[in-house]
């Protein structure tokens, strides 16, 4: 009885496909993610989308790529900051972001570290989010 509630009680949390799309070997459908996954990766989302990307809604996204290959300093962080900040609060009205914090967690090979701390707007549930910001080159190629 408790997982029935439980439904009804995080139910506008939203569902929607899973990301990255994946789908179901059994009855060959789309899989779904819902509840507090479903936030997670629209925040994924949010942030790994460059503006312009999509064709139909060139504002979408964060535009966070603009920061790559920058010297890693408290201007660059404060950036981030406000960049993540606006794209959330215009593009996950589910959520309320109360903080922000940045990291450089391996300064030789860029790594930065994104904490995103928020709240669910309906039921003021606090959550957070670890976003790693860093670029994966392709290193991994056979040598031929």
């Amino acid at each position: 009885m408790d997982k029935i509630a439980d439904k009804k009680e995080n139910v506008f949390l939203g569902s929607g496909w899973a990301f990255p799309v994946s789908f179901s070997a059994g009855n060959h459908q789309v899989n779904i993610s819902a509840n507090e996954t479903n936030i997670n990766e629209s925040i994924n989302i949010i942030l790994n989308t460059r503006k312009g990307e999509r064709t139909l809604e060139s504002n979408f996204g964060s535009g966070l790529q603009q920061f790559m290959f920058r010297k890693i300093d408290n201007t660059l962080k404060g950036e981030i900051v406000e960049t993540i900040q606006f794209s959330l609060l215009r593009y996950e009205p589910r959520i309320i972001v109360q903080e922000v914090r940045v990291a450089a967690t391996d300064l030789i090979n860029g790594v930065v570290e994104i904490l995103i701390i928020y709240i669910y707007a309906q039921t003021n549930t606090r959550h957070n989010y670890v976003f790693p910001f860093h670029l994966n080159e392709g290193t991994n190629l056979a040598v031929k």
